[in-house]
Formats: C-alpha cells, sequence, structure tokens
C-alpha cells in the first residue's frame, strides 16, 4: 500500500528510531511516546487491522508477540510491560497497518476499572 505510513516505514522511505528488524518485522520507537519505554512492532507485509489477519498471517503475529518481551527488557522495561493492539475505528486504531505498542519503564496504571 503506498499511501500507508507504516508500509513507508518499513521500506525505508520514511526514518524511523529502530528498535529491531529482520525480513518479516519492524519495531520502532513511537513518535508520540506514552511511557518511557514506547514502541512498536509491525509486521512488513501489510496488514490492515487485527480483525483482518488470517490463519497464513499467524506465524508472524506469533513471533511479533514473541519479540516483545525481549525488545521490552532491552529498552529498559524488564520489570513489565504493557502491550495493545488498537483494531478499528471503534478499538481506538488511528493508522490502517497492524501494529503492537509496547508501553513500560515505569509503572502502567490501571486500564479498567471493576
Amino acid at each position: 500500500m503506498s499511501d500507508c505510513i507504516f508500509c513507508r516505514i518499513a521500506k525505508g522511505e520514511i526514518p524511523c528510531a529502530k528498535v529491531y528488524e529482520d525480513d518479516e518485522i519492524l519495531a520502532f520507537k513511537d513518535i508520540h511516546p506514552q511511557a518511557p519505554v514506547h514502541f512498536l512492532i509491525i509486521p512488513k507485509k501489510h496488514i490492515a487491522t487485527l480483525a483482518e489477519a488470517t490463519p497464513e498471517d499467524a506465524p508472524v503475529l506469533g513471533r511479533m508477540l514473541e519479540l516483545a518481551p525481549r525488545l521490552a527488557a532491552d529498552q529498559g522495561a524488564a520489570e513489565g510491560f504493557r502491550s495493545i493492539i488498537n483494531t478499528g475505528r471503534h478499538g481506538g486504531q488511528e493508522v490502517y497497518h497492524l501494529h503492537l505498542h509496547v508501553l513500560g519503564g515505569q509503572p502502567m496504571p490501571a486500564m479498567l476499572k471493576y
């Protein structure tokens, strides 16, 4: 998708502060961090939302989740982190390229009130 900002970042057309990269995955620091540690993990393949992922996408999704703890610790969130995938308009997704937010480096506030 030529107009997708994350596809352009994955292709190297737009610079980013890389945290990790391989043939299928790119991780980079969020440009508007919400915590001392805040980076995104994206598949290089364009998948618009988690709801549109297929069984074929399961291996890359699993690798994204497997990378999150190691990268979080490497970035300074060894005591824990929050992982978020916003999906669709009602889920708060702003960029329609699947991305996993990893936030940490401080105690995280409760997300839900019981």
